[in-house]
């Protein structure tokens, strides 16, 4: 299932007047789009682009290079994790509006020379093959009872659109149709005002996230961590072992 999206204002930016110095609302424009929720329509190599223009990993602990960007997406891996998604959704959008805003004005569009032509294909509408990968978001679910919203991301030139909200809306709404309303969404805490806005909440019931760290404490009775950061595993370490006579 796909759905076209035609350009609309979305969202406003404050620049500064050069006449007066005086700051400026400047509204943005959300250009065309193409929401898709087909996984053949997702190139791996793009999904794996995208996840490093968002610096986001598909790891919880991952390993971070210098500079801090996240490391790459083994891709054997993430064909592995679509494949076993329940819901994917796939946001797509023409190459000249995938980087910095789209244009507002018409010297702004005599600037980067589009001419007749070109204004006619870029009024043809946005498909996965004329399209770049901008947004992206999926589901695990058991597919009866229960679901849980992982990856979510927009292209940061995109960001602040509304792009994001509709993808998880786009997420909900295939789940709710088959029945499942225990929908969760694992997050940072950057990321909770989002998901808010999405209809996020805490849990009624009061239960809160617990993750597996492979043992029953991470200190032993002397108080001595016993377990240390190896990247993305934990490894258990042994207790020092101190002679059994002091001279």
């Amino acid at each position: 299932m796909a759905i076209s999206v035609r350009g609309v204002r979305a969202g406003s930016t404050l620049q500064i007047c050069a006449s007066t110095g005086k700051t400026q609302k400047r509204e943005r424009v959300r250009p065309p789009i193409f929401i898709s929720t087909n996984p053949s329509h997702i190139n791996l190599v793009h999904l794996r682009e995208l996840f490093s223009s968002c610096n986001i990993s598909c790891h919880r602990f991952p390993n971070l290079n210098p500079d801090g960007r996240v490391e790459v997406v083994d891709i054997s891996k993430l064909r592995i994790a679509l494949s076993h998604s329940s819901v994917v959704v796939s946001v797509f959008c023409k190459p000249e509006f995938s980087y910095g805003d789209p244009p507002t004005d018409g010297s702004t569009i005599r600037r980067l020379g589009f001419v007749f032509g070109q204004l006619f294909e870029r009024a043809t509408p946005v498909t996965e093959s004329n399209g770049r990968l901008v947004g992206f978001g999926r589901a695990v679910s058991d597919n009866g009872l229960t679901a849980s919203i992982y990856d979510v991301m927009v292209v940061p030139s995109l960001r602040g659109l509304g792009i994001g909200q509709m993808i998880v809306k786009k997420i909900i709404r295939l789940l709710t149709s088959r029945g499942i309303y225990d929908i969760a969404a694992l997050c940072t805490e950057k990321q909770r005002l989002f998901f808010k806005a999405c209809g996020f909440g805490d849990d009624i019931l009061g239960s809160t996230t617990m993750m597996y760290t492979r043992t029953a404490s991470n200190y032993n009775s002397k108080g001595e961590q016993t377990i240390k950061s190896a990247g993305r595993m934990l490894l258990l370490v042994p207790p020092s072992i101190e002679p059994p006579f002091s001279s």
